[in-house]
């Protein structure tokens, strides 16, 4: 048998007040939700602008960074390594540098190397081998261990860098005339990570931190 159960007066009316509509309690609740949404779109714009200010991935395209970096790898650059976060380049630092180079669409080009030399050094290049002030760099990180070119006793400019590519045989970077020696001015960022593939996900390899 079914059991019949009894509500007291106190439940009764808040049945009652479940069961009716009240004035113009849709009209609010969409307006709630619309105004929640809102919100919430404001908040992830916001957030957006602010980590593009900071990072921003970027992907590798080309050999040049043989054998540490691949065609294809994504990576992290922060923007302000050398800006808001108060850095400077430094020895071994990966980054992207904007050049007058032309890409196929005939725009200018955006290049990933690796800094090698810093403002008043005078940079070196015979019998394969880089010396940076008089001194021979271990080139064991880069692919064949040899760099092609030739250069001279240049003195890298102040507010500028030195940059080569891994990939020393198929680079073209601060060797060449139309590149040369890289404004800091036109570093975009430090790449700090490598995302995909995924596994080799992890900070950027610097050689120059085992030598230290």
């Amino acid at each position: 048998m079914d059991e019949e159960i009894k509500q007291g007066p106190r439940m009764r009316r808040r049945s009652e007040a479940c069961g009716k509509k009240q004035p113009g309690y849709g009209e609010n609740a969409k307006v709630r939700n619309i105004l929640a949404w809102v919100r919430d779109i404001g908040i992830a714009v916001v957030v957006a602008l602010v980590l593009i200010q900071f990072v921003t991935p970027t992907i590798v395209d080309g050999s040049s960074m043989e054998p540490n970096l691949h065609d294809g790898d994504y990576l992290i650059m922060s923007k302000q390594s050398y800006g808001i976060l108060g850095g400077e380049p430094e020895y071994g630092d990966v980054v992207v540098v904007h050049t007058h180079l032309k890409d196929e669409k005939n725009h200018e080009k955006l290049i990933i190397k690796r800094v090698i030399g810093l403002p008043g050094d005078e940079i070196t290049i015979e019998n394969g081998t880089v010396y940076v002030n008089g001194q021979a760099q271990d080139d064991s990180y880069t692919k064949d261990q040899v760099t092609n070119g030739i250069i001279e006793g240049l003195i890298v400019p102040e507010g500028s860098i030195f940059c080569l590519g891994d990939n020393r045989l198929n680079s073209k970077d601060s060797r060449a005339a139309d590149v040369g020696c890289i404004s800091e001015d036109d570093i975009v960022g430090k790449v700090v990570l490598r995302l995909l593939p995924l596994n080799k996900l992890g900070t950027i390899y610097n050689p120059y931190d085992e030598q230290e």
